[in-house]
């Protein structure tokens, strides 16, 4: 670590403690995450995405929920205003730059993966994280087997 560099937990931590919250957010730690080997070559995987970008409609942007979009067309949005990034440094208008179905597109076309999902899925970021665990995950589980995916790419923004 730089001299200069800031923890982004001690950063956050102070965000929040200067917001008047006395309690310090309890980072998720889930050293039983089911992570496993696959069973088959990446390129015989169907491959899906999931996001914390919200769909760029009026219920994506006030309805806080699991949302499973089509891939075609691509969207040329997604409502990320909401979520917490350093808007005066970066953007979110290239969509492509924070979802990357056009580069898996790619990926399939070059045998890297076998196909990539009809629909890629959005998860609402949570300070829940209860309600993340016991709602929103078993609803992108519960999405992902009905897509038959084999491998999840997670995509914070």
């Amino acid at each position: 670590m730089k001299e200069n560099d800031v923890l982004y937990m001690e950063r956050t931590r102070n965000f929040y403690r200067a917001q008047g919250y006395t309690k310090d957010y309890r980072w998720a730690n889930h050293d039983d995450a089911p992570f496993i080997n696959l069973d088959k070559p990446l390129n015989e995987c169907t491959v899906a995405v999931i996001t914390t970008a919200m769909p760029d409609t009026e219920k994506g942007r006030t309805q806080r929920q699991v949302y499973s979009c089509p891939i075609d067309p691509m969207p040329s949005s997604m409502y990320t205003d909401d979520l917490s990034w350093h808007k005066s440094m970066t953007h979110t208008n290239d969509v492509s730059s924070f979802l990357p179905l056009s580069q898996l597109r790619r990926c399939e076309a070059d045998g890297l993966i076998g196909k990539l999902a009809d629909r890629f899925h959005t998860v609402p970021t949570e300070y829940s994280q209860r309600n993340t665990v016991e709602n929103d995950v078993p609803e992108i589980l519960t999405r992902c087997q009905q897509d038959s995916i084999d491998v999840a790419i997670l995509v914070p923004l």
